[in-house]
């Protein structure tokens, strides 16, 4: 009822609203969760910290191989009872991790984390979006990762108080219980047919969204691996610092407590960094944005390698900020370039190598991190270079004359 007698605009937001407290949770139950609980949970199970670590890695397969089925579901049914139900699926894998009593627990419950990995992260629900506002979802979002920009803030802390106040165990049971009391009620909420498109003219730069002219032949397949090929690099970096982030600083000579301060600080910069997005850069193409964002990683790494403690929050600020914008273009980048039809499945299949990816970031890093320190920041810039030189090879057939 109350629904009905909202307007049209309000609907909007509060969908995004929904949608983006729900992301909030599931990013900070599931990619945010061993970076703060793999000690303890090995130390419990009587195995090593990595092998933690590799079972996420094993979630992280899954959900690259399950990713295009979901995106296709999405596109045929819609977000609501795709992500409805894969609330459920969270809350079976994290009660299978709070209830494991060895590494094959542990495993089969990562196992199932990636399946709710696969259909209730950004590309699903950027997928929902499209599904129900076409063209017009880019604003939508914009809005969704700005609240979800803050699971890291909100998911480290909580899942460490949670972890010393009473076990690792006790972390991840509540999380469950979360996404069964607050993520399913928000994830049906969510409006079951596509909304009428908006009858407000769009601005300039949303026009070269709303009318995107998919290449075709050997330029769609230059695109889409290109395409494919940022994501994955920008995965990589994001899930390597997602994992190893406050460990990285301290081996740079940042003291413990400070370093937590740090981190802390990449979870508003990416909020910041979408606002940024939201106002000084709708006004221009996505891929310029996407090109701006892609710089960021690299930058604030040379100088934390360069200058050291003075410039640890430098780094994490522009890491943060380019990965806030570069988490939007996941969702506007391939709408610009190929257009609204199939939307969920091709992101899907652009999102396999990015899976893939993330699956060895924590390891691969890890291993560089054990290695070579601190100079393990120089392989995650020269990613991040390789990523940069990829979005300026992009072109958007739609911006030619």
């Amino acid at each position: 009822m109350l629904r009905g007698a909202l307007s049209p605009g309000q609907r909007r937001s509060a969908t995004v609203a929904g949608l983006g407290i729900a992301q909030t949770l599931a990013w900070a139950s599931s990619y945010y969760l061993p970076a703060m609980l793999a000690t303890s949970m090995a130390r419990d199970l009587g195995i090593a910290t990595p092998t933690v670590f590799l079972g996420f890695s094993l979630a992280l397969v899954v959900s690259a191989l399950l990713g295009p089925l979901a995106g296709k579901l999405i596109d045929r049914f819609g977000g609501r009872p795709v992500l409805a139900a894969n609330s459920f699926v969270f809350a079976l894998g994290l009660a299978g991790l709070a209830l494991a009593q060895g590494p094959a627990g542990m495993f089969l419950a990562w196992a199932v984390l990636g399946v709710a990995m696969a259909a209730g992260l950004y590309e699903a629900a950027f997928a929902a979006l499209v599904h129900l506002y076409g063209k017009d979802a880019r604003g939508a979002i914009t809005g969704i990762t700005l609240l979800a920009g803050f699971a890291s803030t909100v998911g480290w802390p909580l899942s460490a108080w949670l972890e010393l106040e009473w076990s690792w165990r006790t972390a991840c049971g509540v999380w469950a219980g979360l996404h069964l009391v607050v993520a399913l009620p928000l994830n049906l909420m969510l409006p079951s047919s596509p909304v009428a498109p908006s009858a407000h003219a769009p601005r300039a730069a949303d026009r070269a969204v709303s009318a995107p002219a998919s290449p075709a032949g050997q330029d769609s397949n230059r695109t889409a691996v290109l395409l494919a090929f940022v994501f994955a690099v920008t995965w990589f970096i994001s899930t390597a610092m997602a994992a190893h982030l406050p460990r990285l600083l301290q081996v740079q000579g940042v003291p413990l407590a400070t370093a937590l301060v740090f981190a802390g600080l990449v979870g508003p910069a990416q909020v910041a960094g979408r606002l940024l997005e939201y106002g000084l850069l709708r006004n221009i193409h996505p891929l310029v944005s996407a090109r701006v964002a892609g710089a960021m990683h690299t930058v604030g790494a040379m100088a934390f390698l360069f200058i050291g403690v003075p410039a640890g929050a430098v780094f994490t600020v522009l890491h943060g900020a380019g990965n806030g914008v570069l988490t939007i273009a996941k969702g506007t980048l391939p709408l610009v370039l190929f257009g609204v039809k199939d939307y969920g499945a091709r992101q899907g299949l652009l999102m396999v190598p990015a899976r893939f990816a993330q699956a060895l970031s924590p390891w691969l890093f890890g291993l560089a991190l054990d290695r070579y320190g601190a100079g393990a920041l120089w392989f995650s810039a020269a990613l991040g270079g390789l990523g940069f030189t990829a979005l300026l090879l992009l072109q958007d057939r739609g911006s030619r004359p």
